[in-house]
């Protein structure tokens, strides 16, 4: 199968093209930076340079593809710290030209790399993006078949917490305690598009992808066990003092309005009712795994 991959070589990108050739599937890997021609190729895929932002180059891209795999990246929008950049108007124009370029190439397979949150526009915090582009990559003819894919928080999101970490030995958040949530792992998300895109595609499907379930406290044990910190704390602070604390970083406002919002969601575990009402499997990457791959990171920085 001809498959075309948005994302470059990220976290996911990476993985999922390797999966991809080795199981034989013609791949082709977009990519905004000509430097990454090279790796691209050494995977055995063909890269394609140009950014999300053109339609008429999306359109070329995706014409030959039986299927495409759609993501929009924060990075590729802007930075967190631009306070000038509208995010969810961002996000629209990006889901806007997916639709344009998937009417105007006749591609009929999709993947969505969405997150979790997206099924719904309450109190969801920042992740009000992903229920945007869901709704707009929905208004496409019933004939385009779409698989949601709604992974939960990244492990890899916890490299966040580095600097609280180093300075103060302590993990800063407004929710914490003993409710467990669920947590994933990029190359679990990146096993499971790889299966997808071998199972039928009909209509539009959703689908959840997580690695573990653990709680703050876990997470702090684990994480402070591999360091060499069996001390570190998990420290819950006022919504308001961490709104404080990001507006005074320069972190545009949307944004940390959003994150507090997102964390108050994840806090009373009314961001993860749907997820559970859909009773998905977890991966095999756990947490265990992830502290393992934290403490490397965390020594190159101390050391």
């Amino acid at each position: 199968m001809k498959i075309t991959l948005t994302g470059s070589l990220g976290n996911i990108g990476k993985p999922l093209t390797q999966l991809l050739v080795t199981a034989g599937h013609q791949v082709t890997v977009i990519s905004s930076k000509a430097e990454r021609i090279t790796e691209i190729e050494s995977l055995g895929a063909v890269a394609a340079i140009g950014t999300i932002q053109n339609v008429e180059f999306l359109t070329e891209t995706f014409k030959d593809a039986d299927a495409v795999y759609l993501l929009e990246a924060w990075e590729g929008i802007g930075s967190l710290f631009d306070k000038d950049i509208d995010f969810l108007a961002e996000f629209k124009k990006i889901a806007q030209n997916y639709v344009t370029a998937v009417q105007q190439s006749g591609v009929k397979k999709i993947i969505h790399l969405s997150s979790i949150g997206a099924h719904s526009d309450q109190g969801t915090g920042s992740l009000l993006v992903h229920y945007n582009v869901e709704q707009i990559l929905q208004t496409l003819p019933d004939d385009v078949s779409i698989k949601f894919m709604r992974p939960v928080g990244f492990f890899s999101n916890m490299y966040r917490w580095l600097p609280t970490i180093q300075s103060q030995g302590k993990i800063i958040q407004s929710y914490g305690g003993d409710r467990k949530e669920p947590w994933v792992s990029p190359n679990d998300i990146a096993a499971t598009i790889a299966d997808e895109m071998e199972n039928p595609f009909i209509g539009r499907t959703v689908h959840y992808i997580a690695s573990d379930e653990v709680s703050p406290d876990e997470i702090a044990f684990a994480l402070g066990k591999a360091i060499g910190k069996p001390d570190l704390e998990w420290k819950v602070i006022p919504g308001e003092e961490l709104l404080d604390q990001m507006l005074s970083i320069g972190i545009n406002e949307w944004i940390a309005k959003g994150m507090v919002a997102m964390q108050k969601a994840q806090g009373d575990g009314s961001l993860y009712e749907d997820f559970y009402a859909s009773q998905p499997k977890f991966g095999k990457v756990k947490l265990a795994d992830f502290a393992k791959e934290f403490a490397q990171t965390y020594n190159k920085k101390t050391n």
